[in-house]
């Protein structure tokens, strides 16, 4: 019996459940080839661009050095949150030092806001893509005994190969959550390393324009 076939018999739950996996196992494929090529890159470019912002001659210079390097604007937008200007808001009360703590707070919140997304997704297809495929056991071989129960006589033949079948989704669900999990703790070690770089270069530089004010 194909896949196709089993879906057809278990009825409208497995075909419910074959769809989610599809569409889970689809969506965290894309998030998993998205983030290994922006993390793979981010890598290196943060490196590079803070090696250019401590090898310039001015934050100015500094600037133009950075947006070189840096294709994921992960390092550039905690530079140019230094130059925000005040303008007679709430925002701008206080001395430079507290100004410019949080601009750079906010700048770094939203470069590990763009490093982070697509977790949630892997996290949560990891964790119920088991589950779901187990639903889609369990309702099939439901669905099949009750099916041979009303046929008749029933031998252990005729139980394993729909038995069995249904088991498939167990698989299935599997299939859909390993990789995901995989994924997932790789791509939460490559972001925590590039996460210390990005907050220790904020406090360095923090510093360095306190002083200089």
């Amino acid at each position: 019996m194909t896949l196709l076939a089993l879906m057809r018999q278990g009825g409208i739950i497995s075909q419910l459940v074959a769809l989610l996996l599809l569409a889970m196992s689809v969506a965290s494929w894309v998030v998993i080839l998205w983030k290994g090529w922006l993390l793979h890159r981010a890598k290196g470019d943060v490196a590079r661009s803070i090696a250019a912002f401590w090898q310039s001659s001015s934050v100015e210079v500094a600037r133009e050095k950075v947006g070189a390097f840096d294709r994921e604007a992960l390092v550039l937008p905690l530079v140019a949150a230094t130059s925000i200007k005040g303008d007679g808001t709430l925002a701008s009360a206080g001395d430079s030092a507290q100004r410019l703590t949080r601009v750079l707070r906010d700048a770094l919140h939203a470069v590990l806001h763009k490093l982070q997304f697509g977790q949630v997704l892997l996290a949560t297809v990891g964790s119920t893509a088991p589950f779901v495929g187990l639903l889609g056991t369990v309702w099939g071989i439901y669905h099949a005994l009750t099916a041979m129960a009303t046929a008749g006589q029933v031998t252990i033949d005729k139980v394993s190969g729909p038995v069995g079948e249904a088991l498939i989704m167990t698989a299935a669900g599997l299939v859909v959550a390993i990789p995901a999990v995989l994924a997932y703790n790789v791509f939460g070690r490559s972001i925590g390393r590039i996460e210390a770089d990005l907050e220790g270069f904020a406090r360095d530089l923090r510093e360095l324009l306190a002083r200089k004010d």
